[in-house]
């Protein structure tokens, strides 16, 4: 019998299906249904929303519930905690909801109006979906049910043919994750690099991540201007590592970040965090959420987040301040409005504009991870204030429009010192000092339509839209000083007590600006059951420049790509219930500024992304997992050429082509009742084409090896939960003689639970001290510490 098509149904039935087969798991087996009924079990579920808890108790129980999405969009659930038979456990879930759950005889439950004797038509077993929805928070899981990322369709990792994953709101609470530098840190696939200690990047696949996404509207990374401890307001990161160019349009092959942001919910739910740490580092944060109205028609949700703290650094200590906010309106019961706004400050006095030097050979110092290397008058201070609308109205056939679109401004302040060789061969350096100001605002717009139509007697899924977005920068006034006389200083013997704050000639501003126009198309094709073909296009109309406003320097570069194409392809066949194969291919481009021999534009870089592999749901989603293997293509790479046309300074050809084969292997969510688990490997070697077989972007180690997990313990200890992270990388190496070995961190943490409302957690990250750089770079300076061992304490009151 053909299943219902699993998106034909999305506005009307929210599944959840714990049939779980766990013969695969030695020592575990599922009781028959009327025992299973009647048996008790003990039961953890936080208050959240109501289908996220019937998600958590259906897996822990082992059973099927079947209900209407509608019924349960904004209702909340005030968790469970105890020992409960099935439906005793359900009926204290769905206390106050007017619903009540009725058994079938397949042993699976039905979702029935109170009001009403007759249960809600869905046919529980003909119906196939994921146990967990797209909100992570609540659900306790470190997987989800649903993402869209990949191809903007709303389908399971399963389903998703590249290699996904989703830090979910509860890892990042695990693992006391602050900023989007530790979701880098920690995911599988990515690493993280510095060329300052307020300037992270991102890369994936050896290159570097220069868009992400807030509720799927591409954002320029700039590492300058954009803060990134922000996590409190998201509910999750959904990361696709190689090429997205079919959500981003412009960028680098290597990857995105989705963050998506928390909603409000119909039920009130408070919680206040306190933490404090290593290096007086203290943290508050308060997130409260409720209707505003008697029908729930009005919602509204708020988060404040303050963290003041030093550092393991000599006079280095930041300040952090978040203040979110987002409201819901339903305008019918078809449409719904959203609005929201966020603002965000990072004050760091003391912060690096590099970072360490190293001898003029590459080899590191003889320094403590204490050892300060600017004077302690620097700054880095970033503001970003944002505002954001959404307007959704779903039609009575299914399909949505949906409107998004959102304003972000981003400042920076900052005065810093650096350093430079006047001799390459010497190991005495030359200081550097600066001051810039930069102002950067974005703005971006998407809309599109999305739902089921039928051709040759099969239902599929198509999804049409365009965007627009703009980024103009406003740099300046800024400037340096270089000393004069030269201040030459001793790397191993560096006072920067006796470094004076110098005048600051601001001499120099420069404005620019990028446009970008898009169209595009995704559908899904729903071959046969067992078969799915996901086809997109996009078309980029890419514009940039920017030109020098005052100053010595000139600026005026600019390029732009007319109607770039865009192509996605992904086939999904399923062997069976569990596992699935896939294969896929897309590309993305990147304009860029390099001129050839008479002085025209060369074509954008172009990165072309191959991948196939195997991916497995268990547990009914509770867990994936998946193996792939990627080959990755940059073509049209810039190389200088000797020689140019009359009155061209500088020319190129487009003849560069790089090459990175590599394996995802991957496994998120939960291994057993109460055991949660992240683990995955990756290897990614790149390599030029054109120079040999050389290693390309040394930089970023080709191994990867990264596991995190947490288990609640049984019986008497059941208010303990224990876990910790394991992190291992390969040896990398910089182009500037700079090496570090390969390296291994170990983390911990431990739970308990003082009352139903207020649990306590301890993270203990660097167990062994391990003294390694986090990123390396060249001899001048940045070269990052990594962390030394340090403790958190984290107090969490809910209600």
């Amino acid at each position: 019998m053909s299943p219902l098509p699993r998106f034909a149904k999305t506005r009307a039935v929210r599944l959840a299906i714990f049939g779980l087969t766990l013969t695969g798991l030695p020592g575990l087996a599922l009781l028959p249904a009327t025992a299973q009924a009647q048996s008790q079990a003990a039961y953890e579920i936080a208050p959240g929303p109501l289908g996220n808890a019937l998600t958590q108790f259906g897996v822990q129980a082992g059973v099927t519930i079947s209900f209407d999405t509608e019924q349960a969009r904004h209702l909340s659930s005030a968790g469970l905690k105890g020992s409960y038979t099935v439906e005793d456990g359900l009926a204290r879930l769905l206390a106050n909801s007017g619903l009540r759950a009725e058994r079938q005889g397949n042993g699976g439950y039905v979702l029935v109006p109170v009001s009403r004797g007759t249960a809600v038509v869905l046919g529980a077993t003909n119906i196939s979906g994921q146990i967990l929805g797209e909100t992570t928070e609540g659900t306790g899981s470190y997987t989800t049910g649903s993402m869209s990322t990949g191809t903007k369709l709303p389908t399971s990792m399963r389903e998703t043919p590249q290699s996904v994953t989703v830090v979910t709101r509860q890892r990042m609470d695990d693992q006391n994750m602050q900023s989007l530098e530790d979701i880098s840190t920690y995911t599988p696939g990515l690493s993280l690099r510095k060329t300052g200690g307020e300037r992270p990047q991102f890369y994936s696949r050896g290159t570097a991540i220069n868009n992400i996404l807030i509720d799927g509207l591409p954002i320029a990374y700039d590492t300058d201007t954009l803060g990134t401890s922000t996590l409190a307001m998201f509910d999750r990161v959904e990361v696709v590592r190689g090429a997205s160019g079919l959500m981003v349009g412009a960028g680098n092959p290597s990857g995105t970040l989705n963050l998506i942001r928390k909603r409000p919910t119909v039920e009130p739910q408070v919680s206040v965090t306190v933490g404090a740490g290593s290096w007086n580092n203290y943290r508050t944060e308060i997130d409260a959420s409720s209707a505003l109205n008697a029908s729930g028609s009005i919602r509204g949700r708020a988060v404040a987040s303050f963290t003041d703290k030093d550092s393991f650094t000599d006079s280095y200590s930041s300040k952090r301040q978040l203040l979110y906010g987002i409201s819901e309106f339903d305008l019918s019961e078809a449409t719904t409005l959203t609005l929201g706004a966020y603002y965000n400050r990072e004050d760091n006095p003391g912060a690096d504009w590099s970072g360490i030097p190293t001898r003029a050979d590459g080899s590191f110092l003889p320094i403590s991870r204490s050892t300060r290397m600017s004077p302690k008058w620097t700054y880095w201070n970033k503001k970003n204030q944002s505002v954001f609308a959404e307007i959704e109205h779903r039609f009575d056939n299914d399909w949505k429009l949906r409107l998004n679109t959102t304003w972000l401004r981003g400042d920076m302040d900052m005065l810093g010192t650096s350093f430079y060789r006047l001799d390459a061969n010497a190991d005495q350096l030359n200081l550097n000092v600066g001051r810039y100001t930069y102002e950067h605002t974005q703005k971006s717009v998407d809309g599109y339509v999305s739902g089921p139509f039928t051709l040759f007697g099969a239902t599929h899924e198509l999804v049409l839209g365009a965007s627009y977005r703009t980024d103009k920068t406003d740099d300046g006034p800024g400037g340096g000083f270089l000393n004069d006389p030269l201040i030459v200083l001793d790397p191993a013997n560096f006072n920067y007590h006796g470094i004076g704050k110098p005048a600051i000639d601001y001499n120099w501003s420069r404005t620019g600006k990028v446009d970008q126009t898009s169209t595009y198309a995704t559908v899904r094709f729903n071959l046969r059951d067992d078969l799915k073909l996901i086809l997109g296009s996009r078309l980029d109309w890419y514009e940039y420049e920017q030109s020098t406003v005052s100053g010595p320097y000139q600026f005026g570069a600019e390029y732009k790509a007319t109607r770039e194409y865009t192509p996605y392809a992904g086939l999904i066949y399923d062997l069976n219930d569990t596992y699935s194969v896939y294969a896929s291919w897309t590309r993305i481009f990147q304009p860029q500024e390099n001129r050839n021999f008479s002085g025209s534009l060369l074509a954008p870089v172009t990165g072309t992304n191959y991948e196939a592999g195997v991916k497995a749901e268990y547990f009914g989603g509770a867990l994936n997992a998946s193996l792939a293997y990627f080959q990755l293509n940059q073509e049209n790479l810039a190389s200088p050429l000797a020689a140019c046309a009359p009155g061209v300074n500088s020319c190129y050809e487009a003849s560069g082509e790089v090459q990175t084969k590599g394996v995802d292997l991957e496994l998120q969510g939960m291994l057993a009742q109460g055991w949660q688990a992240s683990v995955g490997y990756t290897y990614a070697g790149a390599k030029n084409v054109k120079e040999g077989s050389g290693r390309f972007d040394s930089d970023t180690p080709y191994n990867l090896f990264k596991a995190s997990t947490t288990y609640r313990l049984r019986g008497d200890l059941e208010k303990w939960t224990v876990g910790g992270s394991f992190r291992t990388q390969g040896s990398a190496y910089t182009s500037f003689g700079v090496a570090q070995g390969g390296y291994s961190i170990f983390d911990l943490m431990t739970g308990y639970d003082v009352s139903k409302n207020l649990k306590v957690q301890g993270n203990l990250n660097n167990v062994f001290d391990k003294l390694y750089y986090q990123s390396i770079s060249n001899p001048a300076g940045a070269n990052i510490f990594g962390d030394p061992r340090n403790v958190a304490v984290t107090l969490r009151w809910s209600l």
